[in-house]
């Protein structure tokens, strides 16, 4: 079954202005259209006091059971910390080959590094982190072409480094 179109919710302020930013890239990368929508959540439900971070794994489940549909992938758009249990922090997180992904701000601005406030590449950040995810959920896996956005990144300067498109391999075999 095609997708038909890919959805994005923003869980809080910055992410509906992020979303609306990065919904016309996201639109070209995958050739599908994209909607943006606003979401609620207590999101205490999802934070583990003892890490000071919030479960990257229940809220990933959440946004599958209770924001996706039918012939649609689905981001939802976080700006708190992300966390799984194998892992100090994540940007984001998705099923391979499923409806639903999540990605986080949180690591992504300047500021969380002691640098000045960056806007742009904030947002060019979470413009490659959002592409990576929504990529899983159309069954890609990590790429070794440095220069792709499906690349691993475990660190903000590993994101900085690849672009926001997807590399020739990768594009092509996504399947439509």
């Amino acid at each position: 079954m095609p997708v038909e179109q890919i959805m994005l919710y923003s869980f809080g302020h910055p992410g509906s202005k992020i979303a609306e930013l990065t919904a016309k890239d996201i639109e070209h990368e995958f050739t599908v259209p994209v909607h943006t929508r606003e979401g609620h959540l207590d999101l205490s439900d999802y934070y583990d006091a003892a890490r000071r971070q919030y479960d990257g794994n229940l809220l990933l489940k959440k946004i599958e059971t209770d924001y996706t549909f039918d012939n649609s992938k689905t981001l939802g758009i976080f700006g708190v910390d992300l966390f799984i249990p194998i892992l100090t922090y994540i940007f984001g997180q998705a099923y391979l080959n499923g409806k639903a992904g999540i990605a986080s701000i949180h690591r992504l601005s300047n500021e969380k590094y002691g640098m000045v406030r960056n806007e742009g590449l904030m947002l060019k950040r979470f413009r490659k982190e959002a592409i990576h995810e929504l990529g899983h959920t159309f069954g890609l896996i990590h790429c070794m072409n440095t220069d792709c956005v499906m690349r691993s990144s475990t660190y903000v300067e590993d994101i900085d480094q690849k672009s926001h498109h997807l590399c020739y391999s990768c594009k092509s075999a996504l399947q439509f």
